[in-house]
């Protein structure tokens, strides 16, 4: 049962159906106090209640919305202007910060699975834009570069980023632009240690 509560009507982003949402403060006995910042109580048409995340109080509900529409947003603005996707950019920049990389260390460095890169690698290599070194003393991985071509396109696809970066940020005080940036870096470091813990 909960403590104590307060009930308020929320519609907003269209997230939410048109029904009564509890706000939870307080303990609960599934939940210890922590927890239910980041709760709401539901209650549907027949009255019966349940708890999940609210969409508009809980960190990884919103950074989760926010990631997913901006990489929809950039793979469409990116596809239809430069012919490449979200994941073809990010690799376009780690291979102009690190030429050279593998696709382990590409894969490690921006958080996603070898096989998506190596698809990635093989475009860019088909439009002309990387070319892979030879062979590491292991026998099984290879650096990779990008192209004359390669460097071009991302010098275009970063004006791009930035105009779009630039709109995100609108509003933003340097200084809390410094704060979120400080505030994503320790979740991606509590993301990583969550990821050893659950795949140890």
């Amino acid at each position: 049962m909960l403590s104590r509560q307060y009930i308020v009507a929320v519609t907003t982003w269209g997230l939410f159906d048109t029904h009564t949402i509890r706000y939870t403060f307080g303990m609960t006995d599934d939940f210890d106090a922590f927890d239910t910042l980041f709760l709401v109580e539901v209650e549907d048409d027949d009255g019966a209640g349940a708890q999940t995340l609210s969409f508009s109080r809980s960190p990884t509900v919103l950074l989760t919305f926010a990631a997913n529409r901006f990489t929809r947003a950039a793979a469409k603005t990116y596809a239809q202007k430069f012919g490449i996707g979200a994941v073809d950019w990010r690799m376009l920049v780690m291979l102009t910060r690190k030429p050279g990389a593998t696709v382990t260390e590409s894969a490690n460095t921006i958080g996603i699975d070898k096989g998506a890169i190596s698809r990635c690698i093989a475009r860019l290599e088909k439009r002309g834009l990387a070319t892979k070194g030879e062979l590491h003393a292991n026998g099984r991985s290879r650096g990779w570069w990008l192209t004359a071509e390669g460097r071009k396109l991302h010098g275009e696809v970063l004006r791009e980023a930035l105009d779009r970066q630039r709109i995100l940020l609108d509003g933003y005080s340097e200084e809390e632009i410094a704060q979120f940036t400080d505030l994503l870096r320790r979740f991606l470091v509590n993301l990583d240690a969550l990821t050893e813990k659950t795949s140890g």
